[in-house]
Order: C-alpha cells, then sequence, then structure tokens
C-alpha cells in the first residue's frame, strides 16, 4: 500500500510544520525542499510506501544526493527519547532550516510537546534576533522547558553579543550539532552560563542521537572495523529508489538492524567518541593522515574554532592538509601545535584566510567549495 508524497518549499516554516503534523498523523508523506538546493538526478516519487512520512532529501557537504525514508514511528521514537533525556517537552526556537533533519525535528517537539516555536527568519544567524526570539518563547504547565538548536558557528555568533549569551543563558538546553563542536566553544559557552548539549547524529537516524557522547534511551552504538554503528528505532527505512545504498548502509548484526555511519568512531564505557569520516584521510609521504583529526587539533586552538581543513595535491608529499580560516593564523604555530600531537606527516602545509568560509544552508561548512579555495587544481 502506498501514501502520497507531497514536496513542499521549505523557505515557509509554518506550511512546513502543518506538512509534518499532517504526515505524523498519517496524511500524505512529507518531502521538504530548499527552493536554492540542487536538484537530484531523478525526481522524487509521488508515492511511497505507506510506512514512510518524512523524506530527507540532502547532498551533504561532500557525497553525492539522496533521499532519506523515515517512518512516523522512527522520527516520534527520536523525540521521545530526546525529551526524555533533555528533562522533558518543552517550547522551541528554530532557528535551523526545515529541509535539514534538525530543524525537522524542532518543528517535530513542538508537535509533540503541544507547542508553537519561534521563527528566526532564514539566511544570515543575527544574535540580536536571537534574543528577541527567545523573549517569545512561551511555556505551559505540559511543557514547561525551553529549548534551541544550533550549530557551532551560530552558537560562536551567540557567544560575541552580550544580550545574546543572557538569552541564551535562560534556555533549558542550547542543542549544538551538525558538526563537531570545539572545546573552547563549549568552555566559553560553559563559562557563560549556556547550558550546551553536544549531538551526533543523521538523517539516517532521525537527528541526533547521541547526547555529550551517550546514545539516547533506546539507541545502541558499536564499531565495526573502526566504523561507527548506530541501532535502534530511530533509524531510517532507507534511500528512496537506491536499494543497491541501502543495502551498502544499512546491516543485520547481532539481531539488530544498524546503520553505517562512515564516520570512524570509539565506544568506551557506553560513551561514543567520533574521530572523524573513514574516507577523510590523506597519504602524505606514505603516511595515513585524518584530516578530522587534524581539525579538532586545529580548532582547539583560540580564535579557530570555525576552521576548516582539507586537503590539496603535492608533487613532493601527494597530498597534504591545508588549514582554510576566516581568522588570521600563524603556520609555524599550527604546524608546531598539529605536529606535537599527530606526528609530522598531519602538519599542515598553509594556511588560507577567507573573508568568509562558505557554507551550506545546514550551517555546516561546504567542504567542496573548501577544498577548491585550498587546492583550486582539484
Amino acid at each position: 500500500m502506498a501514501r502520497p508524497l507531497v514536496a513542499l518549499g521549505a523557505s515557509d516554516p509554518s506550511a512546513v510544520l502543518r506538512g509534518l503534523e499532517a504526515a505524523l498523523a498519517g496524511g500524505p508523506a512529507l518531502l521538504p525542499v530548499a527552493e536554492d538546493a540542487p536538484a537530484l538526478p531523478t525526481a522524487p516519487p509521488s508515492h511511497v510506501e505507506q510506512r514512510v512520512a518524512l523524506v530527507v532529501e540532502t547532498s551533504g557537504s561532500t557525497g553525492t544526493g539522496k533521499r532519506v525514508a523515515l517512518s512516523s514511528d522512527a522520527v516520534l521514537a527520536g523525540a521521545a527519547a530526546a525529551d526524555a533525556t533533555l528533562g522533558g517537552p518543552g517550547a522551541w526556537l528554530l532557528a535551523l532550516p526545515t529541509h535539514y533533519i534538525a530543524g525537522l525535528n524542532v518543528l517535530t517537539r513542538s508537535i509533540t510537546a503541544g507547542t508553537t516555536p519561534v521563527v528566526l527568519p532564514v539566511g544570515h544567524f543575527d544574535p540580536a534576533a536571537f534574543a528577541d526570539a527567545v523573549d517569545r518563547l512561551d511555556v505551559g504547565p505540559a511543557a514547561p522547558r525551553r529549548y534551541t538548536s544550533l550549530v557551532p558557528v551560530q552558537l560562536a555568533r551567540v557567544l560575541d553579543d552580550p544580550r545574546a549569551i543572557a538569552a541564551a543563558a535562560t534556555l533549558d538546553a542550547v542543542l549544538v550539532g551538525g558538526q563537531a563542536t570545539p572545546v573552547p566553544l563549549r568552555e566559553r559557552a560553559r563559562a557563560a552560563g549556556v547550558r550546551v548539549v553536544t549531538t551526533y547524529g543523521a538523517s539516517e537516524t532521525s537527528g541526533g542521537c547521541v547526547y555529550d557522547g551517550v546514545p539516547l534511551g533506546p539507541v545502541r552504538a558499536a564499531v565495526d572495523d573502526g566504523e561507527l554503528l548506530l541501532a535502534g528505532p530511530v533509524l531510517a527505512e532507507g534511500y528512496l529508489g537506491d536499494d543497491e545504498r541501502t543495502a551498502r548502509t544499512f546491516t543485520e548484526r547481532d539481531g539488530l538492524r544498524w546503520y553505517r555511519t562512515g564516520d570512524a568512531g570509539q565506544v568506551e564505557d557506553g560513551r561514543v567518541r567520533v574521530l572523524g569520516r573513514l574516507d577523510d584521510v590523506v597519504i602524505s609521504g606514505g603516511e595515513k593522515v585524518p584530516l578530522g583529526a587534524v581539525e579538532r587539533i586545529v580548532r582547539g586552538i583560540a580564535g579557530q574554532e570555525s576552521a576548516v581543513v582539507t586537503r590539496r595535491a603535492s608533487a613532493e608529499w601527494g597530498e597534504v592538509p591545508v588549514v582554510v580560516t576566516e581568522r588570521s593564523l600563524d603556520l609555524d604555530t599550527v604546524r608546531a601545535v598539529v605536529g606535537d600531537a599527530l606526528g609530522r606527516a598531519a602538519r599542515p602545509a598553509d594556511v588560507v584566510v577567507v573573508d568568509r568560509l562558505p557554507m551550506l544552508a545546514s550551517g555546516k561548512p561546504d567542504r567542496r567549495a573548501v577544498r577548491t579555495i585550498a587546492d583550486p587544481a582539484s
């Protein structure tokens, strides 16, 4: 049995909220679409399997396009587990695009809590507008808490503005995800009295399902040959029109269905540590250098919380790490810091300073564009 799939422009969060509410209640499945997003090679189908309620279309920052199919059960399981971990339902401030799973999760949690989200304008993140929006968050007896969800660059801008800091400090939690949150940024937030909860997940897991390194209640984490795997009721059904990718990404193990994240990771004493993308490795002078590990070290340097480490072809070494940043950074300093932590081969070969890093609408760095900046011939 099939149900209709309705594509809806994500520029109107109120319309997406209504469409999502209908989809979760058994109505037509919803596909939120960004108006400026590049079209995937195939048009979306007009109908999907009955159990699919939400389709998230994403190209990611480095990969190829995909349509992730999620059931109502998966989306609602993620919302319930998050509420249980955070301390209960509440009112939400929406600061993220609604064609990405993080923004859709804000809407889902508002629906289940019976609250109306306060919506920030899409586009450039304005700390003053953020502070105003926090003031408008209404709570009630059934949902007495207040939350928002940001990406690290948004949090950094909040922490640069005294009024925004004061507003953020009144929230019960500020979820931060979409990419690794640098330790100095988390420390700044804690020092300012902002309760930051770091999240990890993907569209394939109905969004963030690991909070502060701990899997949410029904979620399980494991490692297989260095790759982080996640299991639980939050998992997607698969990818629309791509059975091969579905079979490759979702696997059966130990009687459970698991999602292969593509991330290198560790699970120790129930805590998850993400080490970076498995495919994000350069061979420099014959040695493997994980760019994610280099980037974490660079982002630990004061003022470099949003720096990106990418690759550049080298006639001498094969490939080398390169730092692309909005703030000046002494090359000798960063080479020394990275070399001490990861060895000589990991030392960046160059620092490229730009006026503004290219970003995706999700708030993540556009890594393909960053690589072109570092290596125009790539």
